[in-house]
């Protein structure tokens, strides 16, 4: 990754910096051929409870009143000077901005909790920026991940200097961040191990990997071990550095606890302009945290002239380099899939922060990228219109050594499928990395149920929320069912259309609100899925391809099928499950197909 010249000047300066009568007492002057600045280093920003985060803070020149852009990191704020261009970016459009380390990480004193301190500590530093004699008292927040989601927790605890945000590719609720469905998400302990363990280790003296580069190359050894330890509750490796990983694992997904980081009650907590921004293929939580978010400030804002909200959606995977690629995993979308993430947000600001006419108001609130045609669409509304067209699974023939999936309804008595699912088996992964990948040789499985549609006559465009109603009994006290949709071209190539943790649910969480319900073996339950969303034409000649398993692993944890939990028991139980499609229980994907 280059370098930007900035880097080369604040490469030289070090050292803790006070604050005297609001102003820093160290600054030093750099200049690059785009702008003249100042940089302080380590700026001491204190919390309400005394405790000091600090921050790298760049200053326009000559000396003024600025609005400010705070940018909150654990993963080092050095790091992200470097990696980043949008700070100086930012500095050369006439912003003041903060860069600080969070509570506990790197520069900044206290105990890392991740997300816990996020509201508080991010309301403060924020209130802090607007009280500078180098600010103008508007600020505004950007970053995506980790970055994101604590503009969102600061946000809902309404900060009045807050006026914009760009929160990219982050959550809405822990029911889609640290679960999926019900069930665990195992990728939390790689963030961890590889993110945030090794600068724990240096500032406790722990023995194991101490920086990133070594870090992962540990993973890639003990990574497998430690996402397989059962109960979960029982991995040993995280004990010295991350003791708030048992802490959640205490926690089950219907526990009010993780009420502090739930948005969805919150919405109307926060006054600020948001751009929500996300993609088809970002990590375990998908677009679904931008959407709903989206959603929820609109319902919140209801009857304003402005909203003050925009969405919009790529073809991309996780991170801020991967908006200015093309591809995602092994599909190709074309150079307009590419976009210029520091212009988008930038832009933003610059017409909530700054008061410019850049025609940010007059656009569609939404903008979405449409795979396939490999396009962009604006709208006015999300979802777009569309029709609910339902795809009823039905099972093998001799013609058909896969299940089929056709708008015929189902007929006849009571007829099934069925797999067998063995926790000590899982269906596994076989891909390390998110975005599309082709997932052909899973049809291969016995315990994966493959339904497959007639070779389209037509373009089909499906754009939008998606819903798998689906019977099934099992032969267990629980059962995870994995209900996934595929775009499969003439030549094989099964591509998925979005990462996992959207297509899943535990049917003992098929109704989260009444907290855990156990299965009756052979009874017969309706399980419904209603967060899978996507934006794909599958093109004339494609196939739509629906797959049904019991475990996707190691991306969630494995559900154990004898009624007890994954977190405190070993114990296993393979199970016979059966997905029923006649009359009486037409299993289906209903899936939004948009005119054309």
């Amino acid at each position: 990754m280059k370098i930007p010249r900035l880097l080369v000047f604040i490469s030289v300066v070090c050292g803790v910096l006070a604050l005297t009568s609001g102003w820093l007492s160290l600054q030093v002057q750099a200049q690059t051929d785009a702008v003249n600045f100042v940089i302080a280093k380590d700026a001491a920003i204190p919390m309400r409870d005394r405790v000091v985060l600090r921050a790298d803070i760049l200053l326009p020149r000559p000396n003024g009143s600025f609005p400010v852009l705070v940018y909150r990191t654990p993963y080092g704020k050095e790091e992200a000077l470097k990696d980043y261009k949008t700070f100086t970016h930012a500095v050369e459009r006439g912003y003041a901005v903060v860069v600080q380390d969070v509570r506990g990480r790197y520069a900044s004193d206290g105990d890392f909790r991740p997300y816990q301190n996020e509201g508080r500590d991010g309301y403060d530093t924020i209130e802090w920026a607007a009280s500078q004699p180098w600010s103008n008292g508007a600020v505004g927040t950007f970053g995506l991940s980790y970055p994101g989601a604590v503009q969102w927790l600061a946000a809902v605890e309404n900060p009045p200097h807050l006026k914009a945000m760009v929160p990219a590719m982050t959550f809405s609720t822990p029911q889609n961040f640290f679960f999926a469905g019900g069930t665990w998400d195992l990728s939390w302990i790689e963030w961890i191990w590889d993110n945030i363990a090794p600068d724990v280790r240096v500032k406790k003296n722990l023995a194991g990997p101490n920086n990133y580069k070594d870090a992962i190359a540990a993973w890639d050894q003990l990574g497998l071990k430690m996402e397989s330890e059962l109960p979960l509750a029982s991995l040993v490796e995280l004990k010295d550095t991350a003791p708030y990983y048992y802490d959640w694992l205490s926690h089950p997904a219907e526990d009010p606890w993780w009420d502090w980081c739930e948005l969805r009650n919150k919405y109307g907590r926060t006054h600020a302009a948001v751009l929500n921004l996300s993609a088809w293929y970002d990590d375990n939580y998908g677009p679904e945290g931008a959407t709903t978010n989206f959603a929820g400030l609109l319902k919140s804002r209801s009857g304003q002239a402005d909203p003050r909200t925009h969405l919009l959606l790529g073809p991309w995977v996780h991170g801020v380099d991967n908006t200015a690629k093309t591809k995602s995993g092994e599909r190709e979308f074309g150079a307009a899939a590419a976009v210029d993430y520091d212009d988008i947000v930038l832009r933003w600001m610059d017409h909530y922060l700054r008061g410019i006419d850049n025609g940010a108001e007059r656009e569609k609130p939404v903008r979405y990228f449409v795979m396939g045609d490999n396009s962009w669409r604006d709208a006015d509304a999300w979802p777009p219109a569309s029709k609910a067209t339902p795809y009823y699974v039905s099972g093998l023939t001799p013609e058909n050594p896969h299940g089929g999936l056709s708008l015929e309804t189902p007929g006849g008595r009571e007829e099934f499928t069925t797999f067998v699912s063995d926790p000590t088996k899982p269906v596994r992964n076989i891909y390390d990395s998110s975005g599309a990948h082709d997932y052909r040789d899973l049809a291969k499985r016995a315990d994966v149920l493959t339904f497959d549609s007639a070779a389209l006559a037509q373009d089909t465009e499906v754009t939008g929320p998606i819903h798998a109603r689906i019977f099934f009994s099992c032969e267990c006290r629980d059962a995870d069912l994995w209900v996934r949709l595929l775009d499969v071209a003439p030549d094989g190539t099964a591509f998925n259309l979005m990462s996992p943790g959207l297509d899943v649910v535990r049917a003992s969480y098929r109704d989260l609100k009444q907290g855990r319900q156990w299965l009756t073996p052979g009874h017969i339950y309706e399980i419904h899925l209603e967060n899978l969303i996507t934006s794909n034409v599958f093109q004339k000649g494609h196939r739509i391809r629906v797959q049904i398993s019991g475990s996707f692993f190691p991306d969630f944890s494995r559900n154990l099928q004898t009624g007890k939990s994954e977190v405190t028991s070993a114990e296993t139980k393979a199970a016979s499950i059966r997905i029923y499609h006649d009359r009486e229980h037409p299993s289906q994907i209903i899936l939004p197909v948009i005119g054309r």
